[in-house]
């Protein structure tokens, strides 16, 4: 079977991606030239499956700490035709809650239960509920105020564009708020968008989560409901988040990239981008520069 190994320079990388891929083929006795999907930003090495385990641990020994993602798969079928994306920490830089609680003085409080819940030391549902109940009394309008301060991560935008334009579908699947979710999805052109709901009642957010919540099973079947709708296997897709709840949506994916992962993560997600931002999925799915949208 033959394989792909790709490299994808980050956005604050320290060598030279070209110097790094010659090192690496020689290293690893890989032949033929690197195909450049971006000049100094991402290529392809080709390799046959035998030892493919050990190519990627001997790549990763060679990068050290050069701000270089490596990838390794199957070179057939690696255009997905379904994307599935987490909101929070992943399509956005925020933690919408986090935001919410920064007006209150709340924030180190919240903050600390995110990234407990992101990292799967306690149970997501559960820290969900604790952190909105900090809410409860909040007027509806500070939403809106936390809503302007949501910024995108880069390449988001280039990412579902250039996907919708290949003809994959595209879900937003978040175990955050829909209030944030279905403005994003919109502006950026999500086919699907699935994610929890506030309870709101007299202008003012009641500190409750409305049932049922969007867990990690949720992202699950979500991504296998929507592969099924569309006629689509597995394999056929690809999921990207950052926490402890991604991880089985991204485990169901046939490529669930851990993006800037949680620590609990990182450590078992089989593909992970570490330094590249969200045009890293595309190189992934061997897209080259020019056919990126923006």
């Amino acid at each position: 079977m033959e394989m792909v190994l790709t490299l994808i320079a980050g956005l604050r990388g320290r060598s030279s991606l070209r110097d790094l891929a010659s090192t690496i083929a020689g290293a690893l006795g890989i032949g033929g030239e690197p195909v450049w999907l971006a000049s100094e930003k991402a290529c392809d090495l080709v390799f046959e499956a035998a030892g493919q385990g050990q190519v990627e641990q001997a790549a990763r020994a060679v990068l050290a700490d050069a701000g270089i993602d490596i990838l390794v798969q199957p070179a057939r079928g690696r255009r997905k035709r379904l994307l599935v994306a987490d909101l929070e920490a992943t399509i956005i830089e925020n933690e919408m809650l986090d935001e919410l609680a920064e007006p209150i003085g709340l924030r180190p409080q919240m903050a600390a239960i995110t990234r407990r819940a992101m990292n799967g030391e306690i149970d997501f549902a559960a820290a969900l509920k604790a952190r909105v109940a900090l809410l409860r009394g909040m007027e509806v309008r500070r939403l809106e105020d936390a809503a302007a301060q949501i910024r995108l991560t880069s390449g988001a935008r280039a990412l579902v564009a250039t996907m919708r334009r290949s003809g994959a579908a595209t879900a937003l699947v978040s175990g955050g708020f829909a209030v944030f979710a279905e403005p994003v999805a919109a502006a950026l052109g999500f086919d699907h968008v699935i994610a929890n709901r506030l309870e709101l009642a007299q202008g003012r957010i009641t500190g409750i989560v409305n049932t049922p919540i969007v867990t990690g099973d949720t992202k699950r079947e979500a991504l296998l409901a929507l592969a099924a709708e569309l006629g689509l296997a597995p394999v056929e897709t690809i999921a990207v988040g950052d926490g402890a709840n991604d991880l089985p949506m991204l485990a169901a994916a046939g490529m669930g990239v851990a993006f800037r992962p949680k620590p609990s993560v990182a450590e078992v997600a089989r593909w992970r981008l570490d330094h590249a931002d969200l045009t890293g999925l595309l190189y992934a799915q061997g897209y080259r520069k020019e056919e990126i949208v923006g």
